[in-house]
């Protein structure tokens, strides 16, 4: 039988050339586990046409949908020290920096740029998960502060996009300083009577959360977005209670207050040139206001606004929106019971 191993096994030919078949040609979804065709997510934005759930997009992703065109121009970013507290876990920091670069293509976690959304002025911030979880350090500190003073001296509209875990506790804290600067640079904005809107997105979390990301005039959010400070594990073994339903997720927070509209990702540029317009008394183009926003009254003339930094003097602006059973008239004594609108 030796004879049978001096046989020549015949060659199978792929019928497709491997160096023409593409990779990566399907997506799974992270909510549904359905497996999509990667061509049809990318058309839909990364949205899952089965369960309407939102996957993570790159900031630059992001930057294109925005700016008119995808059109855009972007603030270069000065470079500070690598590994300012020789940090070492596993591996250098700077090596780890060298990795999520690689990965990336990008220089840290944040890109800002400056152009024109539905014709009008903005400068966009936009964080990117991929590099180190989008973490927050001297870098992103300084990026948000030169977003700000780019905003100010251009008159423009201040857009964030925040995707992070916290600040980066490979730079200490010097980290945590970059939520006060943050919050300075977001105060700028508004001493300058200019919009700032927030678009929160999954993961908003961490010393993001608890400094710039919470500040907006208007704070958007993608649907199902995790969004809090410490994680939900976390907190249930301090408290030592079971959480409610979607604690954290985006529509949570929008019904108790903390989000002021959930909008679905195609609808997100239109949104926010709706609240531009609005803000700045500027007219943005009718095709760009969703339905759910177009009743909102406007005004030729701006409300007249009292100077920045004086809350009590705002708390008594003419046209401030006020409750209408607020409004007492002279012959109104009051009940005569005191107990009858009130605690007993």
């Amino acid at each position: 039988m030796n004879w049978l191993t001096n046989l020549v096994r015949p060659k199978i030919r792929n019928l497709v050339p491997k160096k023409d078949v593409p990779e990566n040609l399907w997506v799974k979804c992270p909510s549904c586990e359905h497996m999509l065709f990667r061509k049809d997510v990318e058309k839909s934005s990364m949205v899952c046409s089965r369960c309407g759930h939102h996957m993570r997009l790159p900031a630059r992703k992001r930057l294109e949908m925005l700016f008119d065109g995808g059109n855009y121009t972007e603030i270069q970013l000065p470079v500070p020290a690598p590994d300012p507290l020789k940090f070492k876990d596993l591996k250098k920091y700077p090596d780890r920096l060298k990795d999520a670069q690689t990965k990336t293509g990008e220089k840290d976690a944040l890109i800002v740029a400056h152009g024109w959304l539905a014709g009008m002025p903005v400068v966009v911030a936009a964080f990117n998960f991929d590099f180190m979880g989008g973490s927050m350090g001297v870098a992103v500190g300084e990026g948000l502060v030169q977003a700000a003073e780019v905003a100010v001296q251009q008159r423009a509209a201040l857009i964030v996009i925040p995707a992070s875990g916290g600040a980066r506790m490979q730079e200490g804290i010097l980290s945590l300083m970059q939520m006060a600067r943050s919050t300075v640079a977001v105060q700028r904005v508004r001493e300058a009577r200019l919009p700032y809107i927030v678009l929160l997105t999954d993961p908003t979390t961490g010393g993001v959360t608890a400094s710039f990301a919470m500040l907006g005039d208007v704070t958007l959010s993608e649907p199902g977005a995790v969004i809090g400070f410490a994680g939900a594990r976390v907190i249930e073994n301090t408290i030592r209670q079971k959480l409610p339903e979607g604690f954290q997720r985006a529509e949570y927070l929008r019904d108790h207050g903390m989000v002021d509209l959930v909008v679905h990702r195609k609808d997100i540029k239109s949104t926010i040139a709706r609240i531009i317009s609005i803000m700045t008394h500027r007219d943005a183009p009718s095709e760009l206001a969703p339905a759910y926003l177009s009743t909102v009254e406007e005004t030729d003339s701006p409300l007249p606004l009292p100077p920045p930094g004086d809350p009590e003097a705002a708390a008594r602006a003419d046209g401030r929106p006020a409750d209408p059973s607020d409004e007492v008239s002279e012959d109104d004594e009051g009940p005569e019971d005191p107990t009858q609108h009130g605690d007993k």
